[in-house]
């Protein structure tokens, strides 16, 4: 019996004219392991008999693997004056998986940009690490790390009001949210984001103060980040609307970490369903042009449908190499 001529050219079109480009149908390579930037401090420590360094190591190593498990994770090594404390934290977004993937650099970068520093801190897109030996000064949890602020403008008035409406929004989602929240609202993408021992209301407060700083020191430029010693926060303006990836309805469940892993399998999944019905599509395509070869050859005319399959008969006869 042979395959139904309608149900197949439904297929075809199904798979051949549907809109569907391929970073639709995949996650688009993400950008979160991209240095933001380094704090080192100046001075460094002398370790004749490696203390130091192994249990620097050793925080390392316990840092990288607690990140497979969440999304913050605090610890302490060595003893007396030797004690190392240490942290990491990936942004709320990011699944497990790209959390190790983005702390799991950060030791390598850690040692290469700072060295052997009594503390330091290396700050990527999608996560950062910190460390501090025993006796190191505290610094403030309000005090500025990075600011960085679009080159080009907003064009048109307006602009500014949306743009503190949705920190206002941010301000508000992320002490709901426990210390993180993401959103967009008219063309504006916004996230915010506190250490992971921070209160609900130190959190507000220096989401708050980074807000600040944004609105004055970036004033109309289109996108700006401010990192905090306990928060920052990053906002970005698009025109046109904001991207898919950045959709509102994931965002604002960002409180509860497993929805947005929950969004993304599901994309996999599609995409997955997808690309195997047009693989069977096409393999049954060039089933097909093989059979009207063998009609040709017992003097049969080939139909419309043969003459597409034709026209794509080096494709199928390539498939043909692998099968």
């Amino acid at each position: 019996m042979g395959f139904p001529r309608k149900s197949l050219f439904l297929l075809l079109f199904l798979v051949l004219f549907t809109n569907l480009e391929p970073s639709q149908l995949a996650e688009s390579a993400s950008d979160f392991t991209t240095l933001v930037y380094k704090g080192c401090s100046k001075e460094t420590f002398t370790d004749p008999n490696g203390v130091y360094s192994q249990a620097l190591s050793a925080l390392f190593g316990s840092l990288v693997s607690q990140s497979t498990k969440g999304k913050f994770f605090k610890a302490t090594t060595g003893s007396g004056q030797t004690t190392i404390t240490g942290l990491f934290q990936c942004r709320g977004d990011l699944t497990n998986s790209d959390c190790y993937n983005c702390v799991s650099r950060l030791p390598v970068l850690s040692d290469k940009l700072c060295g052997k520093t009594i503390a330091a801190r290396v700050q990527l897109l999608g996560c950062y690490m910190l460390y501090e030996v025993a006796g190191f000064a505290q610094i403030s949890g309000m005090q500025i790390l990075y600011k960085t602020c679009g080159v080009t403008n907003a064009a048109g008035s307006g602009f500014e009001e949306r743009r503190d409406t949705a920190f206002s929004v941010m301000e508000n989602g992320v002490v709901s949210g426990h210390g993180f929240y993401a959103t967009s609202y008219q063309s504006l993408y916004v996230m915010g984001q506190c250490e992971g021992d921070v209160s609900d209301s130190d959190c507000g407060d220096c989401v708050k103060s980074a807000v600040q700083r944004a609105q004055v020191e970036c004033g109309s430029s289109i996108s700006g980040q401010v990192y905090l010693h306990k928060c920052f926060i990053s906002y970005s303006y698009y025109p046109n609307g904001v991207p898919r990836g950045h959709s509102s309805s994931a965002a604002s469940s960002s409180s509860s970490y497993s929805s947005s892993s929950s969004g993304q399998n599901t994309g996999k999944t599609v995409a997955i369903i997808l690309g195997g019905a047009a693989g069977v599509a096409f393999l049954v395509i060039c089933l097909l042009f093989a059979r009207s070869l063998m009609k040709k050859h017992d003097g049969r005319l080939l139909t419309v449908e043969d003459g597409w399959l034709r026209r794509h008969k080096s494709s199928c006869s390539g498939l043909f190499l692998y099968i």
